[in-house]
């Protein structure tokens, strides 16, 4: 395991952690899309599968058990716990046009047309997509609590990581994977007008806002 594979991996911990804690702290999910966490339990569903088939070592493994421990936790306070809070007014997205095309991009394009296979390229394809209706939600509503603008930094940082480790593993390993590395750019693209905000409005302690 390179370093940015860790650090990707740390940065995406600690964004999910990060909104956890927010939600817990605060006792509401107020400016959460609860269809983007929903997207992502989706994507950690599909891509672990091979929690059930195979062993890689326990890094991976606990890893990939906290992230859909935690994904589906997200869910269950958003929906269930602090239903109350949750601005469904607002998070409005319609997630069926990314569910949809994604499932059927998977089936065309993949590496083996096997069912793990399948669904694990689906899992890909989804998380480059999967933030959209947040910042949809946040376009809506015209502005982000800073600890939420702090969330989505740390998986825009895990994304672009992600790249770099790409990059690593072509070079010194001879990994190429065009699917991750293309979802990932994409992924990395969707984020390139937030990371501006954030630099210069989050940083100097102003109120997030994207435009509607």
């Amino acid at each position: 395991m390179n370093v940015f594979r860790l650090t990707g991996d740390l940065s995406h911990l600690a964004a999910i952690i990060i909104l956890l804690l927010k939600i817990w702290k605060s006792r509401s999910c107020a400016g959460i899309s609860g269809k983007s966490q929903i997207l992502f339990a989706l994507v950690f569903t599909t891509r672990y599968l091979d929690l059930l088939t195979s062993f890689i070592s326990l890094y991976n493994t606990c890893m990939k058990v906290i992230y859909v421990g935690c994904a589906y936790a997200t869910v269950y306070l958003i929906y269930v716990k602090f239903r109350a809070t949750y601005d469904g007014n607002h998070d409005t997205f319609r997630v069926e046009f990314l569910v949809v095309p994604v499932g059927g991009l998977a089936f065309l394009v993949n590496h083996d047309f096997s069912p793990l296979e399948i669904l694990w390229t689906f899992s890909i394809y989804l998380e480059s997509v999967a933030i959209l209706p947040q910042l949809f939600m946040i376009s809506k509503t015209g502005e982000a609590e800073t600890i939420t603008t702090h969330y989505l930094f740390c998986l825009g940082v895990y994304r672009t990581l992600y790249l770099f480790n790409w990059i690593w593993r072509f070079y010194f390993e001879g990994f190429f994977d065009m699917i991750a590395i293309v979802a990932g750019v994409v992924q990395t693209i969707l984020y390139c007008d937030f990371f501006y905000l954030y630099i210069t409005k989050v940083l100097k302690g102003k109120k997030l806002s994207l435009p509607a």
